[in-house]
């Protein structure tokens, strides 16, 4: 059985990551701060950890680091290499872009479900869970990932970061909530530590809902005429067709029932990043979700896990201004970059990928070629041939990007 994939006409993407090198000095002081007295105490514990630069090794990077509040908690710690972030060590980066944190509690555990195909056939989708690729099933285990891999907080275990935190100023507040002996079992402190960040990650800092949109929703202001038509377009199935996969209820007004995800997997054919060093090797391919740890116990019996190759998890577009640059590889510099390439990736390959020796197109080269079929070609815009009109022209790109620039959260 092959599994198919909705088409998410705008898609950013990212590292799987969560912190990533920062000077050894304090991260950014974080606009939410005078908001400290409404917290809950975990949530106050996960603030401090979130924000704590000693953390690393060596000392000088925080989740913060890459998950700045300005930038809607996504950034690439000040990497020379803006699509990746660097890391805790001198001369490491993360392999995709960073993802935002923003509005990551909203996504549901990583699972298969039977959904309708584009043709209306039911097959397995994959959907939900947290990183790109989904292998951490909520917010508290992806947590923990950043703090153990080498090329982000590189610590060797963690009873390396539980002994950190033992030593922080902030140390009596866990003991205060969870008693004196919080840190003498390091499994179980880090559970501890990792359950109060995602307590953080799940405030209203986080998924405040106060954009343009949002209040046009409400009633409380109104669209330009640009923004409007922007709008219209992004939900046409015959134009953007955006809301396939940043989906919302049309018949709602409540901000809950617009997330502009449906938190699918979707394989986009982007083009190769040659800026991302891991991509100094030809042999060297991001396959997202069919290198999830444990997919092939995780899928339904029968599925093809090759059809996984190359897909990656469909985020939301709220604050989508505030994170460049774009793609799961940060390819794409502005955000009318991705939005014409959905437009003109096949009517115009030659303005996205290289060329072969022959001088024919080498489209879609940042997957092995036995792959190639698994790229989303048949869901609008996707759909065009070399030659053909696209289903946008960039007066009506630009009229998409003015509405997506709508949902960007006001502090």
């Amino acid at each position: 059985m092959n599994i198919k994939f909705l088409n998410c006409s705008i898609v950013l993407f990212s590292l799987a990551g969560f912190a990533f090198s920062a000077p050894s000095v304090a991260t950014e002081r974080s606009p939410f701060d005078t908001d400290e007295a409404s917290l809950t105490q975990k949530q106050l514990i996960g603030k401090r950890l979130f924000e704590d630069a000693n953390l690393s090794e060596p000392a000088g990077v925080s989740c913060a680091s890459c998950h700045a509040a300005s930038q809607a908690f996504q950034g690439n710690n000040g990497s020379r290499i803006p699509a990746v972030a660097k890391g805790s060590q001198d001369g490491k980066f993360g392999t995709r872009n960073v993802p935002t944190a923003a509005y990551a509690m909203m996504s549901p555990s990583f699972h298969f479900s039977k959904e309708k195909n584009e043709d209306g056939e039911i097959e397995w989708k994959a959907l939900g869970g947290q990183f790109l690729d989904g292998r951490a099933s909520n917010l508290r285990q992806q947590a923990e990932g950043p703090f153990l891999n080498a090329k982000e907080m590189n610590n060797a275990s963690k009873k390396v970061v539980v002994d950190k935190v033992r030593l922080a100023s902030y140390a009596p507040l866990l003991k205060n909530a969870y008693g004196r002996h919080v840190f003498d079992n390091p499994d179980k402190a880090m559970f501890v530590i990792t359950s109060a960040i995602a307590a953080f990650e799940k405030t209203h800092a986080f998924a405040p809902f106060s954009s343009k949109f949002d209040r046009v929703l409400k009633g409380k202001d109104t669209f330009t005429p640009e923004e409007a038509k922007g709008f219209e377009l992004f939900k046409d199935p015959q134009k953007g067709n955006c809301i396939a996969c940043h989906v919302g209820d049309q018949k709602s007004t409540n901000p809950r029932d617009w997330l502009f995800t449906d938190y699918s997997y979707d394989n986009l054919g982007l083009p190769r990043n040659p800026d991302i060093p891991e991509n100094a090797n030809a042999d060297s391919f991001d396959l997202g979700l069919c290198n999830q740890d444990g997919i092939a116990k995780k899928a339904p019996k029968g599925l093809d896990i090759d059809a996984l190759c190359g897909a990656f998890k469909v985020p939301t577009l709220r604050d989508i201004a505030l994170t460049p640059p774009y793609g799961h590889n940060g390819v794409f510099k502005t955000l009318r970059d991705i939005v014409k390439f959905y437009a003109t990736r096949d009517t115009s390959p030659e303005e996205w990928y290289p060329k072969n020796a022959d001088g024919t197109v080498n489209k879609f080269n940042d997957l092995p070629s036995r792959y190639a079929a698994n790229v989303n070609t048949k869901e609008v815009p996707l759909d065009r041939k070399a030659g053909e009109q696209p289903r946008l022209n960039d007066q009506e790109v630009d009229a998409i990007v003015a509405f997506l620039n709508t949902l960007t959260d006001e502090k």
